[in-house]
């Protein structure tokens, strides 16, 4: 069973919508049934988060009517059409027309479970990569995921919203892990560019014959897709690891953008991986095509350095987990949390999602420890700290901006509930609030 999604059950007999209910309930299936199609119709939306199971022959609108119905509004919606028995033919039109698969009268529960299981597990998948682009589409949205209040983080947002309105070619760079194809979404979701095609090619996925064709052509017949530099017209083309360019396609890419003139139509994020390495993507692109773009030009901090924005970035990651495995976020000690705090984070916000997921697996078991998953494996198994020391001021502060945000969140608000758990007073709490710009009306 795929969790949250329904089945809408259609049929004019009332005997067979209960019993097919009541199977699939039994199976753990949120149903609703429906007498006609006409009746269904008023429900099932584009967005429908389930799959249908309907009989072809009915009265009014028959079944084949109803799926060509559902195809013109949704055609990614799974349809599971019911067929008397010698209809095969009309089953095949059902297939053609675009329903998901058919049951036969009389049916084999199991295999009706079967191809429901089937069926839901694919309409998931459609409605979470659906969601995906929506969110991926949605600035606003975007810029949220982009978490942090460290000074660090307020230059990125700040540089998105300015370089995101620009017109220019962009150069992004910074360690592996901090997120920037995220930023490259973010840059064209809040840009002029918001509403049109965004491509994103990884030069390091391809030899240099494939690539050469998957950014310029020609395509062999077969392809359905167009060029990069051709389907991304007018929109957004990100080219991920583009130090892996070589010299003869580095040309041909200074030749598009010599082409497009200014300003360009097509405006190019280029995402290079080289900082933390010997070379820079100064050292492997030729100098013009360097220069042209990194006219604009976003370098993402490393997560060491972004201070508390780590702890409020584990919090957040291990609810989340908690929520999906079904168990309490782990607690964090003021130990761990100066852990975490100098730990020197090579894999960045990626790794981070790495440890708070491992560490809600752990606290599920009841057993292990943060301080264990920030050990390395060739040093004696010592915690693992950076050599960038911190006032314990900030510590201190950091550790108490995450015990208050913790606290709330957990409330909800209730600023009673926290003032007795912390033992704080409420001007107190207030003027930690304050100074750590917590407000109440986020916990709500």
């Amino acid at each position: 069973m795929t969790k949250g999604m329904k089945i809408a059950i259609v049929d004019d007999e009332q005997d067979m919508r209960q019993s097919i209910s009541q199977w699939l309930a039994l199976s753990g299936y949120d149903t609703e049934t429906f007498a006609s199609a006409e009746d269904a119709l008023k429900v099932l939306g584009p967005d429908y988060p389930g799959i249908v199971i309907s009989d072809i022959k009915m009265p009014g609108m028959d079944g084949m009517q109803f799926l060509k119905k559902l195809m013109g509004s949704d055609s990614t919606l799974p349809v599971i059409m019911i067929t008397g028995h010698g209809d095969v033919p009309m089953a095949v039109e059902a297939m053609r027309v675009g329903a998901f698969d058919f049951l036969e009268k009389p049916f084999n529960p199991d295999r009706m479970n079967e191809l429901a299981r089937k069926a839901t597990n694919n309409r998931r998948l459609t409605l979470d990569n659906r969601a995906l682009r929506r969110e991926l589409s949605d600035g606003s949205q975007l810029m949220k995921k982009l978490i942090g209040t460290s000074p660090a983080m307020e230059r990125l947002r700040e540089d998105i919203l300015d370089l995101g309105q620009a017109d220019g070619h962009v150069l992004i760079d910074g360690e592996t892990g901090t997120g920037k194809t995220l930023v490259a979404h973010a840059l064209h979701a809040v840009g002029a560019r918001a509403g049109r095609k965004f491509v994103l090619i990884s030069c390091a996925a391809y030899d240099e014959d494939k690539l050469a064709k998957r950014l310029f052509g020609p395509m062999m017949p077969e392809d359905s897709q167009l060029p990069a530099v051709e389907e991304a017209r007018g929109g957004t083309l990100v080219l991920e690891d583009v130090e892996a360019l070589t010299d003869s396609l580095q040309a041909r890419l200074m030749s598009f953008i010599n082409e497009q003139g200014t300003p360009a139509e097509t405006r190019i994020v280029a995402i290079s991986n080289l900082q933390e390495q010997d070379r820079t993507s100064e050292d492997a692109l030729r100098p013009d095509l360097f220069y042209r773009l990194a006219a604009l030009r976003i370098t993402l901090p490393p997560l060491r350095q972004r201070g508390e924005d780590i702890l409020t970035l584990f919090t957040r990651l291990s609810e989340q987990f908690a929520d999906e495995y079904g168990c309490d976020a782990p607690k964090v000690s003021a130990q761990e949390a100066a852990q975490l705090l100098q730990a020197p984070w090579p894999g960045n916000v990626r790794q981070l999602i790495n440890v708070a997921e491992r560490a809600v697996l752990q606290s599920r078991r009841g057993s292990g420890t943060i301080a264990s998953l920030l050990m390395t494996d060739n040093e004696e198994m010592q915690p693992v700290m950076t050599t960038e020391g911190k006032p314990l001021k900030e510590y201190v502060e950091a550790f108490e901006r995450m015990l208050i945000d913790n606290t709330m969140r957990r409330h909800k608000g209730s600023i009673a509930a926290v003032m007795d758990e912390l033992c704080l007073p409420r001007r107190t709490l207030n003027e930690k609030m304050a100074k750590y710009g917590l407000q109440r009306s986020d916990y709500l």
